[in-house]
């Protein structure tokens, strides 16, 4: 076999690098740098373990969490976050239920916010949870997933700060 039988044909050469290789090379690493900076500074990638959020996030679904989503604007209640626990990397996907400030209460599987029962259209079945009434502080937040039909024992939920929201879930 000689050298010119061995040689990448000219058509698949020019598919892989164009017809200027030293432009393609520089939009290859300005894209490759662009993923990077979106990849460690903006967006979060998580994989769903369990049904606290069902139906609205399937267990094993990909979903990206927007870390500057709150930079510019406070959570706001409703909104689906991420919840640090020991790190960036070890989260809960949970709703903000209560904000800073409020009175929250769970009669009969309802949540009651300042004395007003919560509409929420994403909550499918209920048990009949109960909690009792707690005022949040000025910089706490109150978090549930959607899939109440789950027994509270077998629901993790609860209070956090501020600091501890990753940020807010994309889709």
């Amino acid at each position: 076999m000689t050298a010119a039988e061995t040689s990448v044909p000219p058509w698949l050469k020019r598919l892989a690098v164009g017809r200027h290789p030293r432009r393609t090379l520089a939009r290859a690493a300005a894209l490759a740098l662009a993923a990077w900076v979106v990849f460690k500074f903006v967006l979060l990638p998580v994989r769903i373990s369990g049904g606290s959020m069902a139906p609205t996030y399937r267990d094993g679904r990909v979903n990206f969490i927007n870390r500057l989503a709150y930079r510019w604007r406070a959570p706001r209640r409703g909104d689906v976050v991420g919840i640090m626990t020991t790190g960036p990397h070890n989260l809960y996907l949970k709703r903000i239920i209560g904000l800073p400030g409020d009175t929250v209460a769970i009669r009969a599987g309802v949540v009651w916010i300042n004395g007003r029962a919560l509409d929420e259209p994403y909550v499918v079945e209920r048990e009949p949870w109960q909690m009792e009434a707690r005022q949040l502080g000025p910089d706490e937040f109150l978090f549930i997933g959607d899939n109440r039909g789950m027994a509270k024992e077998f629901h993790l939920f609860g209070v956090a700060k501020a600091d501890k929201i990753a940020g807010k879930v994309l889709w």
